[in-house]
C-alpha cells in the first residue's frame, strides 16, 4: 500500500514519487497536505531546515519536478546580493510562462520593482490558475542582505495578491533567522538526519547490475560499520561506496571466494577501508589516483602531493615557530636544558621515573606553554640569529588564526599569553622536512 496519497494527483505519479524519495515519505506527505490542490492557495511561506545531506534540496526538486508544479529554484550562495537574487527569480519566472517568447534580462533595483514585475509575470492565465513556488536554497544568506528582504519574501503572497508560496531551505533553525523587528512566521518543517537503517536502504539501491542486491547490501553494511561513527553525510558515503567497491569484489573476480564468503571479503577490504578513513571529507586525491593507489598497495601519503600536509605553505620562521610550539607542548619543562643547550653540564643518570611519566606525552595531549618558552626554543633551533621583531609576533598571531596554535586563557592576563600546539606529529614531520 503506497504511503503517499492525495486526491489531486494520479496514484501512479505518487507511487513514482515515493520510489524517488526513500525514507522521506512522511516529510513529502506533509508537504503535499500543505500544498493542497494546484488551484488552491498554499501557506504563504514554508521554512525547511535540517543538517547537511538530509535531503532538503533533493526532496523539494524531486517533488516539484515530478508533480510538474510551476516553480523557480535559486541558490542564495550563487546569487549573493538582493539585486542578483530578485533578477534571477524574474528570469526563471519568464521561462515558466508559455506566453514569453524568450528569456531576457530584467533590471530590478528594489523589492518594490520586484513586486510590480512579479505581478506582471504571473498575469498569464496558466500561472494564475495554480500555485507558484519560489524555492530559496541556502536561505541563511538572506540574513546578509538588506533588512527588508527576508520579511518581504515571507509575506510575498500578501504583497503581490497572487497565489505564490516561498519555500526557504536552510541548515540552521528559524530562531536564528527571526528579525528583531518581528515578521510573518513561516510554517516550519524539520528534516531529521538519516539513520543507519535509512542510509543502508538508500545506498543499497545503487547496486551494480552485474552483482546481486544481497551482495551489494552486505558491502554497504560493512562500509557503514566502519564509517558511520565518523561520517553521516550521504553524499560522502555514496562517494566512498563507489570508490571502494572494486576492491571488495577482487576475491570474487579472481575466483578466490564467492559472494557469500563474507569473512574472506572483509579481510580483503579491511586495510583499504582504514586507508580511506584518512581521506574522509578531505578529497585529497581523485578517484583515479585512489584506484591506482589501491592497485599498488601503497599508503595514501606515498603519492606525491596527496597529503594535505604537503600543501601547507607557511613563511620561513612560521615553520620554525610551529616546530618550537610542538616541542614545547609535548616535552616537559625540565628537559629544555638538556635538549636545547649545548653546554648544559653533566646529566646524572637515574632509573627513577615518576608514575605518571610512564605514559606517552602524545597520549596525554598537548600541554600549554608561555610565550617566552616558545621564543627560547625558537632561538635554539634556528641556525642564524633571530631578532624578536614585530614580524615574529605577528606570525604567532597568524598561526593562532589558522588554528595551528590555540591560545589558552585571556589576552589580558598578567603573566603573558599561553599557547597549545594543535597539530599532529605527522604534520610536524612534514613541516620539518
Amino acid at each position: 500500500m503506497p504511503n503517499l496519497e492525495h486526491p489531486a494527483y494520479p496514484a501512479a505519479t505518487l507511487l513514482h514519487l515515493e520510489s524517488l524519495v526513500p525514507c522521506r515519505e512522511s516529510q513529502v506527505s506533509m508537504l503535499l497536505s500543505i500544498f493542497g490542490e494546484r488551484q488552491q492557495f498554499s501557506f504563504p511561506s514554508i521554512f525547511i531546515y535540517g543538517h547537511t545531506s538530509s535531503g532538503k534540496t533533493y526532496v523539494m526538486q524531486t517533488l516539484l519536478n515530478t508533480l510538474q508544479l510551476p516553480h523557480v529554484f535559486v541558490n542564495c550562495v550563487e546569487y549573493f546580493t538582493s539585486r542578483l537574487l530578485l533578477e534571477e527569480i524574474l528570469i526563471q519566472l519568464q521561462s515558466c510562462s508559455s506566453e514569453a517568447e524568450e528569456t531576457s534580462h530584467v533590471p530590478c533595483d528594489s523589492f518594490n520593482d520586484f513586486v510590480r514585475l512579479f505581478k506582471q509575470a504571473v498575469g498569464s492565465q496558466e500561472l494564475q490558475d495554480q500555485t507558484f513556488y519560489i524555492v530559496l536554497d541556502r536561505a541563511e544568506q538572506l540574513r546578509e542582505m538588506e533588512a527588508n528582504i527576508l520579511p518581504a519574501f515571507l509575506r510575498l503572497q500578501e504583497l503581490t495578491d497572487r497565489n505564490v508560496t516561498v519555500v526557504l531551505l536552510s541548515e540552521i533553525v528559524w530562531e536564528l533567522f527571526r528579525p528583531n523587528t518581528g515578521c510573518f512566521e513561516p510554517f516550519t518543517l524539520y528534516f531529521p538526519d538519516y539513520s543507519i537503517g535509512h542510509l543502508q536502504k538508500i545506498l543499497s539501491q545503487n547496486h551494480p547490475p552485474e552483482y546481486s542486491a544481497d551482495f551489494y547490501a552486505a558491502y554497504i553494511n560493512i562500509l557503514l560499520g566502519v564509517f558511520y561513527m565518523v561520517c553521516r553525510d550521504l553524499k560522502e558515503l555514496q562517494h566512498l561506496a563507489v570508490l571502494n567497491f572494486s576492491k571488495y569484489c577482487e576475491p570474487v573476480v579472481r575466483g578466490e571466494a564467492n559472494e557469500r564468503d563474507t569473512r574472506k571479503l572483509w579481510k580483503n577490504i579491511e586495510p583499504h577501508l582504514k586507508k580511506a578513513m584518512q581521506t574522509v571529507y578531505l578529497r585529497e586525491i581523485s578517484s583515479s589516483q585512489w584506484e591506482r593507489l589501491q592497485r599498488d598497495d601503497g599508503e595514501p601519503g606515498q603519492l606525491k602531493g596527496l597529503s594535505a600536509h604537503t600543501h601547507v605553505e607557511l613563511p620561513y620562521y612560521s615553520k620554525f615557530l610551529l616546530i618550537a610550539a610542538y616541542l614545547a607542548s609535548y616535552n616537559p619543562v625540565r628537559t629544555d636544558k638538556r635538549f636545547f643547550l649545548k653546554h648544559h653540564g653533566k646529566i646524572r643518570k637515574t632509573n627513577f621515573m615518576k608514575k605518571h611519566e610512564k605514559t606517552s606525552n602524545h597520549l596525554l595531549g598537548p600541554k600549554p606553554f608561555p610565550l617566552d618558552r616558545l621564543l627560547a626554543i625558537l632561538y635554539s633551533i634556528v641556525d642564524n640569529r633571530v631578532a624578536p621583531t614585530a614580524n615574529i609576533f605577528s606570525q604567532i598571531t597568524s598561526l593562532v588564526t589558522l588554528q595551528l596554535l590555540s591560545m589558552v586563557g585571556h589576552n589580558d592576563q598578567l603573566d603573558g599569553p599561553r599557547y597549545k600546539c594543535t597539530v599532529s606529529l605527522d604534520f610536524i614531520r612534514a613541516i620539518a622536512r
